[in-house]
């Protein structure tokens, strides 16, 4: 079994919840248990950080949060109700460790891209990419194209497009694994920054044990058990 659920009565609504998530693939003759009876309750605002060695399975827990796959049993919902491909534009953001940017447009149109998702972006929208694009530190590079652009810079555009549509939830996939120990150092600080600014609850995946500790929960994943590690960070 597994653990990660807050316990306490009056603790904020869950954003995200997973109950029972079990997930094997067929290799050659064999069927590997890559998941097993996951559950996980990430309440709004909060922080949670996934570590465990490579092949563990955490990507594809991460896969099935976003529903952009499905478990072989168990449920996950999103604030109550089952995630859905109208929803997922506008309710979570993802962050990867490939940036992931169109290398065509530049910053502020890669930016604006998550907008153009889900209809033609207004003036608001266009407001919105310029502050965020402010608060990640890039006011003065958003015209400029991805090429022209340092690693950690890329990555910043990318945590910027997460948030573009406000979502309730943020899920990053190893976003420091293309990044240099500094600059992975104050992409995390950023993400985790911003995310408590915006009560944006955020599911970080991470080899990181430092990485890891900035967040509120941390979990680990192991033989596709996931265990609480410690809570209630300060």
């Amino acid at each position: 079994m597994t653990s990660g659920s807050p316990s306490s009565a009056a603790a904020p609504a869950a954003i995200l919840t997973a109950r029972g998530l079990a997930k094997t693939y067929l290799s050659g003759t064999q069927r590997l248990h890559v998941l097993q009876a996951v559950d996980l309750d990430v309440a709004a605002g909060q922080s949670v950080s996934i570590r465990g060695e490579s092949g563990s399975g955490k990507s594809t827990l991460l896969n099935l949060l976003s529903g952009l796959d499905a478990p072989d049993v168990g449920t996950l919902t999103w604030a109550g109700q089952p995630p859905s491909v109208d929803r997922r534009a506008t309710y979570l953001g993802m962050v990867f460790q490939s940036f992931y940017l169109i290398p065509e447009l530049d910053a502020r149109q890669n930016v604006l891209m998550a907008a153009r998702m889900i209809g033609i972006p207004r003036a608001r929208d266009l407001a919105r990419a310029n502050d965020l694009l402010a608060r990640v530190g890039l006011a003065g590079r958003a015209h400029h194209l991805p090429a022209q652009l340092s690693g950690g810079e890329r990555q910043r555009v990318a945590v910027a497009r997460a948030l573009m549509n406000t979502p309730q939830l943020l899920l990053a996939d190893e976003p420091t694994g293309n990044l240099d120990e500094h600059t992975g150092d104050a992409v995390i600080d950023l993400l985790v920054g911003l995310c408590r600014e915006t009560q944006t609850a955020l599911v970080l995946v991470t080899h990181n044990a430092a990485h890891a500790a900035k967040t509120d929960r941390q979990l680990f994943l192991h033989d596709g058990v996931l265990r609480e590690l410690s809570s209630g960070k300060a």
